[in-house]
C-alpha cells in the first residue's frame, strides 16, 4: 500500500477522534467568538487549506449569517499595503502552519487588534505561534505530499466550529455520523483501477461542482494536478455555462461532482446537456439515477446532509486521482518537483 493511500484509509479514524477530543476546544473557541461578534471572516490559505476554505465561504456564510472574504496575502507581504481588518475574525488554515504569507495575515490581524484562529495540523508552527487561538487537525503525520487527511479534517473543524457558534445540537448530531458515512464512501470506491475508460490518459479535463461542493471541485482538480500530471480545471456549474461549455466534444473528460442537495438540479440538468455532447463523464453522487449516466460511477451514501457532503464527496477524487496516477506510472506519495511544505510569500 502506498503512503497515500494509507492516508486516504485513515481519515474516518482522524474525524472520530476530532469528535471526541477536538469538539471541547472547538467549544472554547466560538466561545471567544461569540464574545468578540465579529461582523466577518477573513481566510488566509494556500493550496488544498485555500479549498477548505472554499468550503468555510458557504458553511458560515449559510449556518451563521457570516461574511467571509479570503485573504490576498500578496497584500501583506510583497506590497506592504494590508487592508483594514477591524471587526473581523481573522482565520488560517494550513495543514503545515509554516508557510510566512500566511502567518504575515495573521499577525497583521493581531496587530489591528483583530481576533485571530489559526487550523493548523502543527500546534508548535509559527503559525499557531502567532494567533491569539488555535484549533489542532489531531490528524498525525502526514508523510504524503498530496494532502487528503488533513483536507477532511479542515473541513470537519470547521463544521465543528460552525456548529458550535450556532449553539445547534442537530447538528452535531449530523456530524457524528460523517466518519461512517466517509467509511462507506471508501468502500464504494474501492475498485476504480479497471473502470478509467477515457480517462486513463487524459491530459485536460474539467472538474465541475456548485455550492458547498465548489471547493470539492477545486479539491479533486487539485489532487489530479498533482498526482497525475494532468490539467485538471476546476468550475462551478454555473461559470462553466459561461464559457468554457464550447470546450466539449465527444469524449471530452469531465469530472461532476452532484451529491443531493439544493444545487442537485441545476448539477442534473447540466449532465443531461454534456450527455448529450457525448462528453465522458465521471459522476460523484448519491443519485441513482446520475450515476447511472456515468462512464465512471462515483458513488456516495445516502442521506449526508448537504452541508456535509464536501467532507464525503472528496473522497472518490481522491481515489480516481490514486488510480489514475498508479495506471499511468506515476508515484502518488512523490509528485513531480513537490515538496510537503511549501513557503510562500
Amino acid at each position: 500500500m502506498s503512503i497515500l493511500a494509507g492516508e486516504i484509509a485513515e481519515q474516518p479514524a482522524v474525524l472520530e477522534r476530532l469528535l471526541a477530543e477536538g469538539f471541547p476546544r472547538v467549544e472554547e473557541v466560538a466561545k471567544r467568538i461569540q464574545a468578540a461578534a465579529p461582523r466577518y471572516v477573513v481566510i488566509a490559505a494556500r493550496g488544498s487549506s485555500d479549498n477548505a476554505a472554499r468550503y468555510a465561504q458557504y458553511l458560515f456564510g449559510a449556518d451563521n449569517r457570516l461574511p467571509v472574504a479570503l485573504a490576498t496575502p500578496s497584500l501583506f507581504t510583497l506590497y506592504r499595503r494590508p487592508p483594514s481588518l477591524a471587526g473581523s475574525l481573522v482565520l488560517a488554515i494550513s495543514q503545515s502552519g509554516r508557510s510566512p504569507d500566511i502567518v504575515a495575515v495573521i499577525e497583521e490581524g493581531r496587530r489591528q487588534g483583530a481576533l485571530t484562529l489559526a487550523v493548523t495540523n502543527d500546534p508548535a508552527s509559527p503559525l499557531a505561534q502567532a494567533a491569539e487561538l488555535v484549533l489542532p487537525l489531531l490528524a498525525g503525520e502526514e508523510r504524503a505530499i498530496a494532502a487528503t487527511k488533513t483536507y477532511t479534517a479542515q473541513l470537519f473543524v470547521l463544521a465543528l466550529l460552525s456548529t458550535a457558534l450556532a449553539g445547534d445540537r442537530t447538528r452535531l448530531s449530523q456530524l457524528a455520523e460523517v466518519p461512517a458515512a466517509l467509511q462507506r464512501t471508501l468502500e464504494r470506491n474501492r475498485d476504480l483501477a479497471q473502470q478509467l475508460g477515457p480517462f486513463r490518459d487524459a491530459r485536460l479535463l474539467a472538474v465541475i461542482g456548485r455550492g458547498f461542493n465548489y471547493a470539492t471541485a477545486f479539491e479533486v482538480a487539485l489532487k489530479l494536478q498533482e498526482t497525475c500530471l494532468v490539467l485538471a480545471q476546476p468550475y462551478s456549474s454555473a461559470d462553466f455555462r459561461h464559457g468554457p461549455i464550447a470546450l466539449v466534444e465527444p469524449g471530452f473528460p469531465i469530472v461532476l461532482v452532484a451529491p443531493s442537495g439544493a444545487v442537485f438540479p441545476d448539477l442534473a440538468a447540466l449532465t443531461e446537456d454534456l450527455a448529450t455532447r457525448a462528453a465522458a463523464l465521471a459522476i460523484v453522487s448519491d443519485a441513482p439515477t446520475l450515476l447511472a449516466r456515468a462512464d465512471l460511477p462515483l458513488p456516495l451514501p445516502p442521506d449526508v446532509p448537504e452541508w456535509l457532503s464536501p467532507l464525503v464527496a472528496v473522497v472518490p477524487g481522491q481515489l480516481l486521482a490514486l488510480a489514475l496516477a498508479r495506471a499511468r506510472g506515476l508515484d502518488p506519495d512523490r509528485p513531480r518537483g513537490l515538496a510537503k511544505v511549501t513557503r510562500t510569500v
